[in-house]
């Protein structure tokens, strides 16, 4: 199979494609020093259908402003029913649903564009929050059936990660697109921590099973279940 490796990586499309029949899961690039960054990873090796929805992939620069212009182009190409994004929260023991995306860039490290904005926000004069339309806690109640550690976080950071959750959810909000999205953030991948002793891992496969998961519950719950998934503390994002 060729690689799938560009910013905007579709599968064969099929003329007769309508919305409600597409689910758009993004990933990015490596950054930080990282060779390789799971979430792309993972968009790799998911199937072309999932829950009866053709499953479509992009590869987003991590970049700030790009990476919400690469993947609103995605959407309006796909015109998908679900956007499910993916990033990588090193030192995170479980996937992370997120269930909120804030509109403030604040950038511990530069991006791989060299952009590096402090308090700004993601949309000047946008709402102070986003929160994710996917139903958060059907998702990890899923993942969790499925044997992958899992839990709904509640800070997705403020680096790029949080930027394309708040962006994404603002066109679509501006645009007054139907599609349902949110953002998933993984560990690392094992082969990420061979020299790094102690360092929180999963293997992509387990990534894999917990996205085709998630798909799936995405698509069967309009409405996210009521269950207790609160903190009394706040997970470092990225």
């Amino acid at each position: 199979m060729p690689p799938r490796v560009q910013e905007a990586v579709t599968r064969p499309q099929r003329s007769s494609a309508r919305a409600e029949d597409v689910v758009l899961v993004t990933g990015f690039e490596p950054f930080g020093g990282e060779s390789l960054n799971p979430s792309w990873e993972v968009c790799e090796r998911l199937p072309g259908a999932i829950a009866g929805l053709r499953v479509e992939i992009c590869r987003v620069p991590c970049e700030f402003r790009r990476a919400i212009e690469v993947v609103a182009a995605a959407i309006e190409r796909h015109r998908p029913a679900l956007v499910i994004c993916l990033g990588l929260a090193g030192g995170r023991t479980r996937v992370c649903v997120e269930r909120v995306a804030i509109n403030v860039d604040d950038a511990r490290i530069a991006d791989n564009g060299g952009a590096r904005p402090i308090d700004e926000p993601v949309a000047a004069g946008g709402p102070p929050a986003y929160f994710a339309t996917l139903p958060v806690k059907a998702i990890v109640a899923a993942m969790r059936a499925a044997g992958v550690p899992a839990e709904v976080s509640n800070s997705a950071g403020t680096y790029v990660c949080n930027h394309l959750m708040s962006g994404v959810l603002h066109f679509l909000a501006a645009s007054g697109k139907r599609a349902r999205a949110g953002f998933i953030h993984l560990p690392y991948a094992e082969e990420q921590v061979l020299d790094r002793p102690g360092i929180p891992a999963m293997a992509l496969a387990t990534m894999v099973k917990g996205v085709e998961a998630a798909v799936a519950a995405a698509q069967a719950n309009a409405r996210d279940v009521k269950l207790a998934a609160g903190t009394l503390d706040q997970v470092d994002g990225r």
